[in-house]
């Protein structure tokens, strides 16, 4: 895999740019920040909108999302599309950026991408201040969406019309177990199901007691894919690990495997 085909691991990440005045400031809202392609969609939306006070000059690329030996992976592709591929937004404006499908996808299967937004600093004016003589340091903007697609005989999200069956929304299929990293104590995570599990509050619970693994998210295991994170504390066979799977309710204890 070449330098160009694959992407820094960091899924959100800010480079220290020239400085400027802190009064030239740009806020970006996205939406839906969990989009989804059904097997019966050929193109998706997803919204930009600068809630800043300059105008927001914005790069969008989709990269295929693969996860092996234990880290996230980014590749270029061209299954999907995301248009218009660059953007200058006004102070209060949105813009649509459309995702679509270039084909079909694989029936019965989930394809996982993510969706990096830059933001394109604007250049600094010929009679600036050199870059010492300023306070304000001016940040470059990177966010990363998720985006996962679905095949026919599969689907991602439960209908509330009632236009999908129910029994064709996957389902995740985690197990974890204990391992050691260079003497340290990890949670290897593994997803044997169909779809992807996003993990939010994400204990350890032993001796009665619930140690956060990390506070919020944790992360991401896409199918047929295992990753690993810093354990709290070294788990031992009567460990229970609990966490919420893709946005559920209330958190729920993930089988210990071998």
């Amino acid at each position: 895999m070449g330098a160009g085909a694959k992407w820094a691991r960091t899924l959100i990440g800010l480079l220290l740019l020239a400085s400027v005045p802190a009064g030239a400031a740009t806020s970006v809202l996205i939406w839906p920040i969990d989009p989804v392609l059904e097997a019966d969609q050929k193109a998706g939306a997803l919204w930009l909108e600068n809630r800043g006070t300059a105008p927001a000059s914005l790069q969008v690329r989709v990269f295929a999302w693969r996860q092996g030996e234990y880290q996230e992976q980014f590749q270029a592709q061209r299954e999907i599309i995301g248009s218009p591929p660059a953007a200058t937004i006004a102070p209060g404006q949105k813009q649509l950026i459309r995702l679509t499908r270039t084909g079909t996808s694989p029936a019965g299967q989930e394809q996982a991408y993510r969706i990096i937004i830059d933001e394109i600093p604007s250049p600094l004016p010929a009679d600036a201040p050199s870059a010492g003589t300023l306070a304000a340091i001016r940040l470059q903007m990177r966010y990363s969406v998720p985006l996962f697609v679905y095949g026919e005989g599969l689907w991602g999200k439960p209908d509330p019309e009632g236009k999908r069956s129910a029994e064709g929304v996957g389902k995740p299929q985690l197990s974890w177990r204990p391992v050691s990293v260079q003497g340290k104590p990890y949670l290897e995570l593994r997803n044997t199901g169909p779809v992807h599990a996003r993990l939010t509050d994400v204990v350890l619970q032993q001796g009665g007691r619930d140690t956060p693994v990390v506070e919020g998210l944790l992360g991401y295991v896409l199918p047929g894919a295992s990753m690993r994170w810093p354990a709290p504390s070294a788990p031992s066979a009567a460990s229970v690990l609990k966490g919420r799977v893709n946005g559920q309710d209330a958190a729920q204890a993930i089988s210990q495997g071998r």
